[in-house]
């Protein structure tokens, strides 16, 4: 079975089971300022698993694709991927844990045809703030597992969320497929690092709610949330020993090999292979995304330059010729637009982008080996000085390591490492602090921000031109950072006419409706380039500003306050950025 296949039977699937299909969405989450990247399909739900009611109902299915950072370093072994595709289904407050678990069931033995002998389940083995999870072993036994490959796991294992402080949480139950490798010792069992067991779907239950101090209430409407990664599946369904040797990656590998004159690489160089090929996969996707944003300092962004940087940072290590990313971006690009025939459309500004940050990595790459070459005056390399390289110009310690292997001295790599983790220690504490939020941050403040978004773009319509269309954004409760197609600085007068128009309808004290329309009818009133996969959808009406969305609004525009901008910038070539608050 191929991705293509395994992707069309789970949709296929969850549709016969009175699932409606909703849209994959951007890689940037609109609703949850907690997160860089949307790590999964459930980033674009949470109004709606807060209780909002979804034009779609309450059974959903998607593939969604996802980013996820936390373990970059980890990207080179044979599972790891920055980038990959997520299936999930939903129940909004519909069915529980009985349903899911006989789909689960009947999906992984009769769809897939895993041989049910070779399935081992984990459940929540219970604490002192939920009971052990015995109605999930139970059903399992119902559907044939049998109670010795039932595994109870306390919450590091067995229990999701909240994202944030507060809010929706509960315990999950996942399913593995022994592989049939030996057991490393009598007490491997799901879960162990030998890769005995294959973690290959989890079913979430989301029946409580994490109060402020501390105390996990049941939820009144309990959801489930449920994943499958694409690519790992595929893996095990075609018997591969990575997820590089399956047909959406391998071809990426071979022809990286090809470029680097490699026939059978060996260990240093097959880690090299598979960072250029995650790494450049993300970057395309990132690059070609409806939301996208372009290399910088910051973000997602900053997270977009890493990756196109340490991809050529590796292809250094495999002494390919200049401006090798090309070649590579395009038959990414080829394997996967059928599916997301945005990235074809998108492709002269991918590539565009890619060679900017090329050309710019190879300026700062001399500048790294002057300084390189200064500290080797000293015939050996401190540990601050790696780090240097490191942080300011980009250089892992391997790059280090091997330039100072060419003038045979030696690099403190211990006291690298002690810098390294220091850094690591503050950025991970800054990252905490920055996105405190949490998946539930629908707060009353960033409902009205959002609501405003709306008012931005109608005023922007007004004031510059028609065809203004939204490029990206991100709202928390303090801001809204909003990107849109124009290609100059706005003048002060701009500025003051487009303050003014929204805080005349907020004076207006005008109603907020939601309706819910088929999306022809709605594409008709309101204003969009988007692709919709869905049949319904939510629009939203403020007087004459009229939009569809799916997120958290207020009920009433006197209820934002004032609205200001308070910066304008660009962020790409044709692309404004405005960062608003309501004061």
């Amino acid at each position: 079975m191929k991705s293509s296949e395994l992707k069309k039977k789970y949709i296929e699937f969850f549709k016969k089971k009175r699932h409606k299909e909703i849209l994959n969405s951007s890689l940037i989450p609109e609703h949850d300022p907690s997160v860089l990247f949307t790590t999964a399909g459930m980033h674009s739900l949470v109004p709606f698993l807060l209780g909002q009611k979804h034009p779609q109902g309450k059974c959903l299915v998607n593939v969604q694709k996802c980013i996820r950072t936390q373990d970059i370093d980890e990207v080179g072994n044979p599972m790891h991927l920055s980038f990959f595709e997520m299936l999930g289904n939903w129940s909004l407050g519909d069915y529980w844990k009985k349903e899911v678990i006989e789909w689960s069931y009947e999906f992984l033995t009769k769809i897939l045809k895993i041989d049910p002998k070779k399935l081992h389940i984990s459940c929540f083995k219970g604490d002192k703030d939920a009971p052990k999870d015995e109605e999930t072993a139970k059903i399992w036994q119902q559907v044939g597992i049998p109670k010795d490959r039932i595994y109870f796991f306390g919450k590091e294992d067995n229990w999701w969320g909240p994202a944030g402080k507060t809010g929706p949480c509960g315990p999950d139950t996942e399913m593995f497929v022994d592989t049939g490798k030996k057991s490393c010792s009598k007490k491997c069992k799901p879960g162990c690092p030998c890769g005995k067991y294959f973690e290959i779907w989890n079913d979430v239950f989301m029946q409580y709610n994490k109060t402020k101090k501390g105390k996990f209430e049941s939820l009144k409407q309990k959801n489930v949330d449920t994943g499958m990664g694409v690519e790992r599946t595929i893996t095990i369904l075609q018997n591969k020993k990575s997820v590089y040797e399956i047909e959406t990656l391998a071809p990426i590998m071979q022809k990286i090999k090809e470029l680097a004159k490699i026939e059978e690489p060996d260990e240093k160089q097959l880690r090299s292979l598979r960072i250029i090929t995650d790494h450049l996969r993300a970057s395309t996707f990132i690059l070609g995304d409806e939301n996208s944003v372009v290399p910088s300092n910051v973000d997602q962004g900053y997270i977009l330059r890493r990756f196109i940087r340490r991809a050529m940072r590796h292809g250094r290590l495999l002494k390919l010729k200049e401006n090798f990313l090309e070649e590579i971006i395009k038959i990414i690009i080829k394997i996967n637009h059928d599916d997301y025939p945005l990235l074809k459309k998108k492709q002269d500004f991918i590539l565009s982008e890619i060679k900017k940050e090329e050309q710019k990595f190879r300026r700062t790459l001399e500048k790294g080996l002057n300084k390189f070459n200064k500290f080797a005056q000293n015939k050996k390399i401190s540990g601050k000085e790696a780090f240097l390289l490191f942080q300011s110009y980009g250089f892992p310690i391997e790059m280090t390591k091997e330039l100072a292997g060419e003038k045979k001295i030696k690099v403190d790599e211990k006291a690298f490492c002690q810098e390294y983790k220091k850094h690591q220690e503050i950025s991970r504490k800054g990252a905490e602090k920055k996105f405190k939020g949490g998946l539930l941050d629908a707060s009353y403040e960033t409902k009205k921000l959002h609501t405003a978004a709306h008012l931005l773009l109608y005023a922007l319509r007004k004031v510059l031109h028609q065809d203004i269309m939204q490029k990206g954004s991100n709202i928390t409760s303090e801001r809204i950072r909003f990107d849109f197609n124009f290609d100059r600085k706005l003048t002060d007068q701009e500025i003051k006419k487009i303050e003014n128009i929204v805080n005349k309808k907020i004076k207006q004290a005008i109603p907020i409706v939601r309706k819910e329309m088929p999306v022809k009818e709605a594409k008709k009133i309101a204003k969009s380039d988007f692709i919709y996969k869905t049949d319904m959808v939510s629009v939203y009406i403020i007087d004459d500003c009229i939009e569809i969305c799916m997120g958290p609004h207020v009920k009433n525009t006197k209820e934002l306050g004032k609205f200001k901008i308070s910066k304008q910038e660009s962020v790409a070539e044709g692309i404004r950025r405005i960062r608003a608050v309501l004061e």
